[in-house]
């Protein structure tokens, strides 16, 4: 049985956690201010999947931009790809790239990208399977057409090569997005 005295202390704990819970929650709400760099950084890249009669390909590629001024931007991405044609192979794609975007006007984009990918490709055969491993590089040179913060355009590889699997063209079209 709770005497009066046992009631007001459960009332006093009671009341002394609310004020402590309520403060302790508002201080959560109270945001710090990014970091000057932090505020400046954007977001974009892309994801891919593409599905088909025995035919799968899942891809991820996020990347950071910063922009050095009103013309010039600079970026980092990874990239992360599966792709897997039944019967034929399956493969695992990863990598990075550092991109430099230059806009000469509002609406033209430039960009040069160099990317590193390591490629680990997988064929069955009747006597197990057979594995391609190698490293990719590219060196992409683009140009597209920007409104606010999506780019439409097409990019060439500099470096590209009919036997690396990769890419099976030298030209590539792409959409860019930044957030």
């Amino acid at each position: 049985m709770l005497n009066r005295s046992s009631i007001i202390k459960l009332i006093f704990f009671s009341m002394l956690f609310s004020v402590s819970f309520i403060s302790l929650a508002q201080n959560d709400t109270i945001q710090k201010p990014k970091s000057i760099f932090w505020q400046k950084v954007r977001f974009g890249g892309g994801l891919g999947l593409n599905l088909g009669n025995g035919f799968t390909n899942v891809s991820v590629s996020p990347t950071l931009y910063y922009p050095l001024n009103e013309k010039v931007t600079i970026g980092s991405g990874i990239n992360i790809s599966y792709i897997k044609n039944r019967d034929l192979y399956n493969s695992w794609i990863y990598g990075g790239s550092v991109i430099a975007i230059f806009n000469p006007i509002d609406y033209l984009q430039l960009s040069t990208e160099i990317e590193q990918l390591r490629v680990n490709i997988n064929y069955p055969t009747l006597n197990g399977s057979y594995e391609n491993n190698f490293w990719n590089t590219a060196l992409f040179l683009g140009a597209g057409y920007r409104t606010e913060s999506i780019t439409f355009g097409i990019r060439y590889n500099l470096l590209h090569k009919n036997s690396n699997n990769v890419y099976t063209d030298a030209w590539m079209p792409f959409v860019r997005i930044m957030f």
